[in-house]
């Protein structure tokens, strides 16, 4: 592990290059990701991924469990405060080669597929809790369209808390969705936001096969051209005086309920293992 002398100058090279990853300028970063905090980087270093960098202040110590690899970067407190992305620092931040997930590992990661459809969402912190939840639920992965926010945004990083380093993530378009979904038998969910003659209750659907959640964008929902895809509409019944769910929201208890009903289902299915037979007592031993 090597260790570099305390970093004075905001303008160094790898401040600079800390600075532009944060900031999501790839070119600049060389492709890292930025984290900060003591936790993203004991989930990072969890999750095994590459960490390039450890950046401290001068009073932080080293965190356990690096690679000998990882170089080990003292910055001044000012020089870390110009650098990282949030208004009160921790004092602790980390380059990182990011995980590379592809359609293939959605797809065919587990035979009953759980999937959520990221479709146009904007606010980072929902995606980030959608993908905290998808795998807390044992979703096979998060798909994002084109124009949602990035899974890598900061703040959906830290939404996340760390999920983001396991769960596949990848993006393709509607067309690709349904065409995929249609080759591996994935039934395809609109989550709305109010019953109706053709809305299905997420309790009273049978959600134990291999299926997809389509959540929208979080004012206008899902547009037409998602709704003309031929997906079946679902909702979650609300008996309070509300129109909709936050997305975040919405996701999360769609997948409980998906991964409540397959666990109902795989308890019923495991045969019963008989105990030793018990003799009922004689007159001789009552």
């Amino acid at each position: 592990m090597a260790v570099t002398v305390e970093i004075r100058s905001r303008s160094n090279a790898r401040v600079k290059q800390l600075r532009a990853a944060f900031a999501g300028q790839e070119r600049l970063s060389e492709g890292l990701l930025a984290i900060e905090g003591e936790h993203l980087l004991d989930e990072a270093v969890r999750s095994g991924l590459d960490i390039k960098t450890v950046f401290l202040t001068e009073h932080q110590e080293i965190p356990t469990g690096l690679g000998t690899n990882t170089d080990i970067v003292r910055l001044s407190t000012e020089v870390f405060r110009s650098a990282v992305d949030t208004r009160s620092p921790q004092g602790i931040a980390a380059l990182l080669a990011p995980p590379q997930f592809a359609m293939a590992d959605i797809f065919e990661r587990q035979e009953q597929r759980l999937i959520v459809v990221a479709a146009g969402l904007q606010d980072p912190g929902n995606l980030g809790t959608i993908i905290r939840s998808a795998e807390a639920f044992g979703a096979s992965g998060v798909i994002t369209t084109p124009g949602t926010v990035s899974a890598w945004n900061q703040k959906a990083l830290r939404a996340s808390v760390g999920s983001l380093f396991r769960l596949p993530v990848a993006t393709a378009t509607s067309q690709e969705i349904v065409r995929l979904a249609a080759k591996h038998d994935v039934r395809l969910f609109a989550a709305v936001g109010s019953d109706g003659n053709d809305v299905l209750s997420a309790q009273e659907v049978s959600l134990t096969e291999s299926c997809a959640f389509m959540i929208g964008n979080e004012g206008a929902g899902l547009s037409e051209e998602w709704m003309k895809l031929g997906a079946e509409s679902i909702t979650i019944p609300c008996p309070g005086p509300v129109e909709s769910l936050n997305a975040s929201v919405a996701a999360s208890l769609l997948l409980y309920e998906a991964s409540r009903q397959r666990t109902l289902k795989a308890r019923k299915v495991v045969p019963r293992i008989p105990g030793p037979l018990r003799r009922r007592p004689t007159g001789a031993t009552r």
